[in-house]
């Protein structure tokens, strides 16, 4: 069929249309709109040229049939911090941005006996592409065999690796608290408070983990008083604060596991008039909107969240996002953090 035949043939193009321009089935055709590996760079070359020609917009309900799945990446979440799941929202949509990939964004209870069953349930119902798990339920492995098992891809959150390499995107907790503890080791503190993170979640463990080094490397000898449970949330860490500043030895620096429960040590300090920093430094982790909201500024560390769920899209489904990453950059685990320094405490 001649090019000006099938232009005029019909107003919308058809598979078949570019099949014909091409001068391949339209089987081949079908594994090129869907990323097939089984078609040579000969013949990619010559269907884009026709796709582009004809002006063909491949149907996303047809090749969702063709995939036997949804057009969708499912992000499951059981997090008391609404932040990181927009942050990383954020950064999910922004990698599928001007695609035919849509997020599906389901809560759970990880501490509920159901809490498999309503997985897989929301799983075959929906038939996503992949599956996005953040912490903690990302560090069950129970769940990873249930997508396994669902013949779904998926890839793990968390503040370690907790997978195979191309099931896993991953930050570096433990090593940039060291850091920020000994950062502030250096400006001569040695009695430093530590608001833990919730229980059942890796990434305490990991921050924690981090602080202890300091402390060991800079042979700082811990009171066990200055380590006080938290939940991530704004009342534990003013109960935290409260809790630190009314020790007859004060610290003089508190690291709190996240930026909301810096932002309640902040408030229990103003309670009691304790000027920060000169009496009081304070640290957080995430940099989140709470980071500046709050005065003084608070020095954190910056977690990439939001980059986290653009690689973790781009590593589950790169053959659909925009500005896919090359293999290298796929093989991508760990996302380093970085210290912002603001004007609660000084680290350098």
């Amino acid at each position: 069929m001649a090019r000006s035949d099938i232009k005029a043939s019909r107003s919308t193009p058809t598979i078949n249309d570019v099949a014909a321009l091409a001068g391949v089935s339209k089987k081949t055709v079908s594994r090129f709109i869907n990323n097939s590996p089984l078609v040579s760079e000969r013949l990619r070359k010559k269907i884009a040229a026709a796709v582009a020609e004809l002006g063909y917009v491949p149907n996303p309900q047809a090749r969702a049939l063709a995939l036997r799945r949804n057009f969708l990446l499912a992000l499951l979440y059981d997090n008391p911090n609404g932040q990181t799941v927009l942050n990383f929202q954020k950064g999910v949509l922004s990698a599928i941005r001007d695609t035919d990939l849509a997020l599906a964004v389901r809560p759970v209870d990880r501490r509920s006996d159901l809490l498999l069953e309503d997985i897989e349930t929301f799983l075959v119902k929906q038939r996503p592409l992949g599956v996005m798990l953040l912490p903690p339920i990302s560090e069950r492995d129970d769940i990873a065999d249930l997508c396994k098992r669902l013949e779904i891809d998926y890839i793990r959150v968390g503040s370690a690796i907790l997978d195979e390499d191309s099931r896993c995107v991953a930050s570096n907790d433990r090593e940039i608290v060291k850091q920020m503890i000994g950062a502030l080791i250096a400006q001569g503190h040695k009695r430093i408070g530590f608001v833990r993170g919730p229980a059942g979640f890796r990434s305490p463990i990991e921050r924690e983990a981090g602080f202890h080094d300091a402390l060991r490397e800079a042979a700082v000898k811990l009171d066990p008083d200055l380590v006080v449970l938290g939940n991530y949330r704004f009342d534990a860490g003013l109960e935290a604060g409260r809790k630190l500043l009314a020790l007859a030895q004060r610290p003089t620096a508190v690291f709190a596991s996240n930026d909301e429960m810096s932002a309640g040590v902040m408030h229990a300090a103003n309670e009691l008039a304790v000027q920060i920093p000169d009496e009081l430094a304070v640290v957080g982790f995430d940099n989140s909107a709470t980071a500046t909201h709050v005065w003084p500024a608070l020095s954190t560390v910056h977690w990439p969240i939001e980059q986290m769920g653009r690689l973790a899209a781009q590593k589950l489904v790169p053959g659909f996002v925009q500005l896919a990453p090359d293999a290298e950059e796929l093989k991508t685990v760990i996302i380093s953090s970085h210290i912002i320094e603001r004007k609660s405490a000084i680290l350098s």
